[in-house]
């Protein structure tokens, strides 16, 4: 994984670079839908490895759980080709963060996919949602380079 961004991953904080493996392509020739939530979840850990995210849920039993996704597919994308994936996140609730992706294909140069993501915190002590820890939005801000509003 390295970490160049072409211009259209530019406001991206975590971006990173994945080759296209033979066997994420499916019977039509392509790079099968399922794979690109695959590269989403590569980059979202990716995202939370930054911030530290295993340190929390060590400490305080507090972590993410995936509530939605989506994906648009823009293009289809065919071995050999080499991605790249970023993440950064448009929104800090009470309780969840939302995640904008982007898919890059370096053979096209151009974005394949974008998609969405809301990712809820959860406390794994009490088997519930969690309000968004004050020191987790200081990260996030700081990963980000800006401040999001506090949640109404």
């Amino acid at each position: 994984m390295s970490n160049s961004a072409p211009s259209e991953l530019a406001d991206f904080p975590v971006v990173v670079t994945w080759p296209v493996q033979w066997g994420d392509q499916d019977a039509f020739g392509h790079v099968n839908n399922t794979i690109y939530f695959r590269w989403f979840e590569t980059c979202r850990i990716e995202y939370l490895n930054r911030m530290g995210l295993n340190t929390w849920y060590e400490r305080e039993r507090i972590g993410p759980i995936l509530a939605s996704i989506t994906c648009n597919y823009r293009r289809p994308v065919v071995f050999p080709d080499t991605v790249v994936i970023g993440a950064r996140i448009t929104r800090i609730g009470r309780s969840s963060v939302d995640m904008e992706h982007r898919i890059y294909s370096h053979a096209q140069q151009t974005l394949v996919a974008d998609g969405t993501s809301t990712i809820v915190v959860y406390d794994y002590k009490a088997a519930r949602s969690s309000p968004v820890p004050a020191e987790i939005r200081q990260i996030i801000e700081q990963v980000e380079g800006r401040s999001f509003p506090a949640p109404s």
